[in-house]
């Protein structure tokens, strides 16, 4: 939902206001300034309620360390973040856990004291463990075709599975932006697809021939009216392009559960994310610009995409060192 912008409070602070969806429940109460900050991540950056509900339990868990210390968020020292961090070290949280927890801990400080509610950040000299550079995983191009390819049937389901595994390879897109998808959203007529992705952005991507297909399959007389209920239980359910058994829209549990069984079916085991680095990483190794790729899978830095180009790297060389005959090491040649 839109919301007005509501105008500056006379000190001129920023004023928030409550989310126009409820937060989600929590056993545990927060303090008013971490409800406050989190009604801002919810009203002014468009925060999603998967990510509410992650900072809403990190910040639970941070209160419940301060309040051990008696302290608050708006009285907390160096000394307590210090000791949040060393807890969840000691309680077997791993770097990429704490740094997730600390960058919750982190926003609400700054938002303290950008709100004038203190004077200072006590999270400002504290630092997590490094994480390690993950390179994102990508499938080959074949292990792709196979999964798509072995969803050859007409009957609804079929098509509704093959049109999934296609949009998803095929835009790059994620999986709950796919899921996202209305009706609407197709209807530019140019090959281009609207997806919303996260802070509620939107953006068009490319839909390529093979997913054009198989969508307008799934559409057809025989698919998606095949799911679609007598009656819509929901107005939300009758815009979405991809549908349930039961006539709902597909949740992203759901769409995890198709991908994970088709690709089960031809012996691998693997995610809808796997779909999405794959399809940056076959792009980039074909020529595609980096900020293409970026605009592509919606990212904010190009840095994230950069990641992909480490893989086409680490896969080029492996290829040269596989099939070039001056590829060794040369210890060889300087014993002669």
């Amino acid at each position: 939902a839109r919301v007005s912008p509501v105008p500056a409070a006379p000190s001129g602070r920023r004023r928030t206001v409550a989310p126009t969806a409820p937060l989600p429940a929590s056993s545990a109460v927060l303090s008013g300034s971490a409800e406050e900050y989190l009604s801002w991540l919810a009203v002014e950056r468009g925060r999603s309620p998967h990510t509410l509900a992650a900072y809403r339990r990190d910040l639970v868990a941070y209160e419940g360390v301060l309040a051990g210390r008696r302290h608050a968020p708006l009285d907390a020292g160096v000394e307590d973040v210090e000791h949040h961090v060393a807890r969840l070290r000691a309680t077997g949280h791993g770097a990429a856990s704490i740094a997730r927890s600390l960058s919750a801990v982190r926003g609400l400080h700054r938002f303290l004291v950008e709100e004038g509610l203190r004077p200072d950040d006590p999270t400002a000299d504290v630092e997590a463990d490094r994480l390690p550079l993950r390179l994102p995983k990508a499938l080959a191009e074949e292990v792709v075709v196979a999964i798509v390819e072995s969803v050859s049937g007409d009957d609804p389901a079929s098509r509704r599975d093959r049109a999934l595994l296609e949009v998803l390879y095929g835009t790059g897109a994620r999986i709950s932006e796919v899921v996202g998808l209305d009706l609407a959203d197709l209807a530019h007529g140019d090959g281009l697809v609207r997806v919303r992705g996260k802070g509620d952005k939107e953006r068009l991507v490319p839909l390529g021939g093979h997913a054009a297909a198989t969508l307008s399959a799934w559409l057809a007389p025989g698919g998606r009216d095949r799911m679609a209920p007598r009656r819509w239980r929901r107005r939300d359910d009758a815009e979405a392009v991809f549908l349930n058994a039961r006539g709902g829209r597909l949740s992203r549990q759901g769409a995890f559960g198709v991908v994970r069984q088709r690709a089960a079916a031809v012996g691998h085991r693997l995610g809808p994310h796997a779909l999405r680095h794959s399809c940056a990483t076959h792009m980039l190794a074909h020529g595609a610009d980096v900020r293409v790729v970026q605009e592509l899978l919606g990212h904010a830095s190009v840095t994230t995409t950069q990641l992909y180009t480490k893989v086409t790297d680490e896969h080029l060389r492996a290829a040269y060192e596989a099939a070039h005959p001056r590829a060794g090491d040369g210890r060889a040649a300087s014993r002669r």
